[in-house]
């Protein structure tokens, strides 16, 4: 059975990279987020924002980020490791940026993303606790055979991993 999983990323700079990842058919991903609702959405204002994020986390095990160049900085991304790590759900990140983009070009890799979290009482970076993959391959093809081929493995850690930090 597929697990039920939220995908994070940069919409703006890594769409087209994560829509590689969404369309592997082991996950049962939140729906596809298209640039105008995404604007839609952004319109509101952050309290709209939140309770879509709210709205779209409802149901799922796992937060996945899907890290490209910028992810790390970028506002509702560490929001969105926030809020699944703080409401239970397990957090994992995958670096993106060997996958092609729609001109055909790979991005760098860019900062781990859960070095920008940290636990308030410990000081802790969520870096310490959560797994960033790095997925093999030195082409866009090999990286995503890697990913295809390991993130329901990947997925279980994680999950295994918060399950574990109660």
């Amino acid at each position: 059975m597929a697990r039920k999983v939220f995908f994070s990323f940069h919409f703006d700079a890594d769409y087209w990279r994560t829509q590689q990842v969404r369309n592997i058919n082991v996950l049962e991903g939140n729906p596809l987020a298209t640039p105008n609702g995404w604007e839609e959405v952004k319109k509101k204002g952050d309290a709209a924002i939140e309770k879509w994020i709210a709205d779209e986390m409802a149901g799922r095990s796992c937060v996945i980020v899907l890290v490209g160049a910028q992810t790390a900085t970028r506002k509702w991304v560490t929001y969105e490791i926030s809020k699944g790590w703080n409401d239970g759900r397990a957090v994992l990140g995958i670096r993106i940026n060997k996958l092609l983009n729609n001109n055909g070009e790979p991005s760098a890799a860019g900062p781990n993303p859960f070095d920008y979290v940290t636990f308030t009482q410990t000081q802790q970076k969520l870096s310490t606790v959560a797994p960033l993959k790095v997925p093999a391959g030195a082409d866009s093809k090999a990286t995503y055979a890697t990913i295809a081929g390991n993130i329901e493995a990947w997925i279980e850690e994680a999950i295994k991993i918060r399950k574990d930090k109660g």
